[in-house]
This record gives C-alpha cells, sequence and structure tokens, in this order.
C-alpha cells in the first residue's frame, strides 16, 4: 500500500474531493521532501509583486517571462514525484534564465494555506492528499485563476490544436463550478468498474456476465467452487458506488444520475436506483458476498481478492498499483464496466465511470501564474504523459500518450474498456460535490447497512434519500448543479 493512501481514510481534515484523489494512491511514494517548502512557507508579508510576462510566440503561448521565477509545490503522495520533476526539467530547458522552486510534501493545507493568506502562494499546486485545501473555499474566496488561457493556448505538440482539445472527455467540465470558469486541471485519469482475474473467471468456464441474471449465474458458479461473487470494503463502502453507480446511469439514463447529484427531492426513488439496489442486496441474501466483508478495510478486502477468494471487487485503477504486492503474477487483472439488469436498460453495455483525478491549480495571487499554466502545458504534452503512464501505471488527462508502452494488464484493460464505452461514459460528481454526504451517510450509513444485511433496499433508499434531502436544506453547505 502507498503511503499516499494511508491518509485518505483517517476521517479527519478530510477534503472536498477525498475520493477521486484516491486515484493518487496508486505507486510507492517517495520520502516527502517538504524542506524547501517550509523554508518558503516562512516568509512573511500580505502579497508579492507579480512576475513580468514575456512576448507571446509559437513557443510561448502563454507569453511567460523569460526570467521570471516559477515555483511548483507537488503532493507527495501514491503517484511519487518524479513525473513532476522530468516535467521541471523540460520548463527549465525552456526558460534557462528563470529560477525554479520545485518541493513535494504530504501537508498541502498546513503547508499552503497561510502563504494563500498572506498573498504569497506557489505558482502550481497539485492539490491533493488527506490535506488537500477545500476546492469550494478557494473558489468561494475568489483564491484561483482561471485557466482558461491554458485551454486556450496552442497545446505543447501541435499549433494547430488547443490544449483542450487534446483532453479526456469530462476533464474540462470537472475543472468548472455551477459551469463558470475552469478553475482545476484533472492531471490523472481514472477507471472505476468491476475489477477481477481473468484467469478465474476463465476457471469457471465464464464470460465477464453484460445482465443481473448472468452474474448471478456466475456468482453461483464460484461459490460451488469455494469462492465468493463479490467483496468489498466493507469499512468504507463508499467504494461499492464505483460499480453500482454507473450500473444505475446504465439502468436509467445519464439523467437519474444527473438528479441524485443535483440533490433533487426522490431522486433516490427512481425506479433504476431500487433495481440496482435490489440486484445488489441479492448478492448479500444468496450468500455471494465474502463472507467477513463488512470488517474488511480497502486492503484486507483488495488482499482477500488478489488470493482468489472472491471474484469481483468495486474499485479504481489504483487497484493495479495498489495491490500490486499481493496480485499473483499470472492474475490477468482486468476492469469491466458494470453489468446491467437486462436488455430494457436506457444505456448500453459498456457504459462506465472514469473521471479526473489528482486537482492541479494555480492561485490567483502567483507572482507567475503564466509560468504555473506553462508547467501545466507540458506536463499535457504526449512524452510528459508517456512519462508519468509509464511510470506510475496511470492514463493521464492527455488523450493518449499510451502508444509504445508495454500497458501492463489492468491498464490495459481500461484502455480497452474507455474504447469500448465511447461517448457511454459517466462521472457522477457526488463524490467531489458533498464528500461528508458521500462517504459518511450514503456509504456508511446506506450501502455498507444495506450490503452487511442490516437494511432491505427499501429501507436504505428511504434512508439514503433523508440524508440527501437534509444536505440540500442545509444553508452551510454550497450546492451545485448540472449545466
Amino acid at each position: 500500500m502507498s503511503k499516499g493512501s494511508t491518509a485518505h481514510h483517517d476521517g479527519e481534515g478530510v477534503g472536498r474531493r477525498d475520493l477521486i484523489k484516491r486515484s493518487a494512491a496508486i505507486a510507492l511514494v517517495a520520502a516527502p521532501g517538504s524542506g524547501l517548502l517550509s523554508a518558503c512557507a516562512s516568509s512573511g508579508g500580505s502579497g508579492q509583486n507579480k512576475a513580468k510576462g514575456g512576448e507571446k510566440t509559437a513557443k510561448n503561448p502563454l507569453g511567460v517571462g523569460a526570467d521570471a521565477g516559477m515555483e511548483f509545490v507537488l503532493f507527495d503522495g501514491g503517484f511519487g514525484k518524479e513525473y513532476a520533476e522530468d516535467a521541471v526539467k523540460v520548463y527549465q530547458k525552456g526558460f534557462p534564465k528563470a529560477k525554479v522552486k520545485f518541493a513535494a510534501t504530504q501537508k498541502i493545507q498546513s503547508t499552503l494555506q497561510p502563504r494563500f493568506n498572506q498573498g504569497n502562494p506557489p505558482d502550481l499546486i497539485d492539490n491533493s492528499g488527506a490535506e488537500q485545501m477545500d476546492m469550494g473555499v478557494l473558489v468561494g474566496k475568489n483564491q484561483l485563476a482561471d485557466l482558461t488561457p491554458l485551454l486556450d493556448a496552442a497545446s505543447y505538440d501541435d499549433p494547430s490544436k488547443k490544449v483542450r482539445d487534446t483532453l479526456r472527455p469530462g476533464i474540462v467540465e470537472m475543472g468548472q463550478f455551477d459551469g463558470q470558469p475552469v478553475w482545476i486541471l484533472y492531471y490523472a485519469y481514472t477507471v472505476y468498474g468491476a475489477w477481477y482475474s481473468r484467469k478465474a473467471l476463465d476457471s469457471l468456464d465464464a464470460e465477464y456476465p453484460e445482465t443481473w441474471d448472468q452474474m448471478l449465474a456466475v456468482c453461483a458458479k464460484a461459490k460451488k467452487k469455494g469462492m465468493a461473487g463479490w467483496t468489498y470494503a466493507g469499512k468504507y463502502p463508499y467504494y461499492i458506488p464505483f460499480s453500482l453507480y454507473p450500473m444505475i446511469g446504465k439502468v436509467g439514463g445519464r439523467e437519474v444520475l444527473d438528479a441524485i447529484d443535483n440533490l433533487e427531492p426522490n431522486a433516490w426513488k427512481h425506479p433504476a436506483v431500487k433495481a440496482c439496489f435490489e440486484a445488489y442486496y441479492e448478492l448479500y441474501k444468496k450468500g455471494y458476498v465474502l463472507k467477513g466483508t463488512p470488517g474488511l478495510d480497502h486492503i484486507q478486502s483488495q488482499t482477500a481478492w488478489a488470493k482468489g477468494e472472491a471474484l469481483f471487487i468495486p474499485n479504481g485503477s489504483w487497484v493495479e498499483n495498489e495491490s500490486a504486492n499481493v496480485i499473483p503474477a499470472d492474475f490477468d487483472l482486468a476492469v469491466s464496466a458494470p453489468t446491467g439488469i437486462d436488455s430494457s436498460d436506457k444505456m448500453p453495455f459498456g457504459t462506465i465511470w472514469a473521471s479526473g483525478g489528482e486537482p492541479f491549480i494555480v492561485p490567483a495571487k502567483a507572482a507567475n501564474a503564466r509560468g504555473g499554466m506553462e508547467q501545466l502545458r507540458i506536463m499535457l504534452s504526449e512524452a510528459s504523459s508517456r512519462n508519468f503512464t509509464s511510470k506510475v501505471k496511470s492514463l493521464t488527462a492527455f488523450n493518449g500518450g499510451t502508444d509504445g508502452i508495454s500497458l501492463t494488464p489492468g491498464l490495459k484493460s481500461g484502455v480497452a474498456a474507455l474504447d469500448k464505452a465511447g461517448d457511454n461514459v459517466v462521472n457522477p460528481r457526488l463524490q467531489d460535490w458533498y464528500v461528508q454526504l458521500q462517504k459518511e451517510k450514503i456509504g456508511v450509513g446506506g450501502l455498507g447497512e444495506m450490503m452487511a444485511g442490516r437494511l432491505t433496499p427499501a429501507e436504505a433508499i428511504k434512508k439514503i434519500q433523508g440524508f440527501a434531502d437534509e444536505a440540500a436544506k442545509d444553508s452551510s453547505i454550497k450546492h451545485y448543479k448540472h449545466q
């Protein structure tokens, strides 16, 4: 397990996008390098002078000043820091007269919030980890720069294409709040779904099930061979939505997920929600969930699954590296879009949840905001994207960058799942708009209780709708809606 991922379950100081940033927890971490950061943070002052810009050219479309200093602070989490250090070298080569500072830390908020307050923040920040600064607060206080200039700049590899035209589906929208300017650029790209061993499925002489009747039949086969059909992170049941939410979207259409995200009255009472909850509850009722699962954390459930004790687990693409030390060499890891109910589903089989992770921001009061955006433009080049993917087994926001790389089984499967999905990619926003509602209430209080057999589907739906209604009426919570 990566050091970066341990903090994601503390329950204390959890940031707005805690779950999305779990996609950061997929590789071993270098020790935090926060020495430089501490030194920077100690400088006082109520503001800083803006760096002079340079001439806008084909190679410098953002007009970065040739000798303007640039400071980049990275979350030292599951992705490590090597990919960012490599991208910084490219920046330094492009601006040899500029003094570039780079530092990595796991303590983003405690180190950087004082600098925001003093008016001297860095130029680029990877705002992730358990100490992630609350995005809604930063946006609400006008502390972030609009990234539209970056998105409209010529892409690093092809001057005829804008940066925005090189990004994967949903990346631009995810960085918006209420359809306003883009404040955040999510660099990683996570594929969610049901993860399994192709070898295990082959041993049952079974194909991945596309309908729920087929799913139950596969689980029955597994049970006869002493293997559970499913397990999940029982202590953190907000992992269950990684396959359940896209299933709801598949069965009822995107508008059902949008209504849920919008906290609309009775959104959880939609027939598609009822059908999917009843389907999952059937796994419990028929004894197809690994015994003891409600007491397992994410690592324990992943380990049991990797050892062949269960066939399927709902998870994100970070699982490949997070469980690398327990997944057997011949496991043949794969991910699939969720199984549906039947042919009456609104969306086709292959509908999957995929979305951005690892949020990068440029502070509004950055001395060299142009430089921060230029560093991101470099990171969104094909070369930087390939470097990231080959080193940490994750896709990036750049729509490509996998050619010529020897993809690991899970990553290869994720790419294939995205290809199959085409435009049928959904992105539920509850987990980054309403962290507490999604995790503690819907996840632990609703889904966790239902899957442990302590609530019926009808009771779980009633309870969850109540939680959503409370959140909708709570004036202390900033509310968001799909545009």
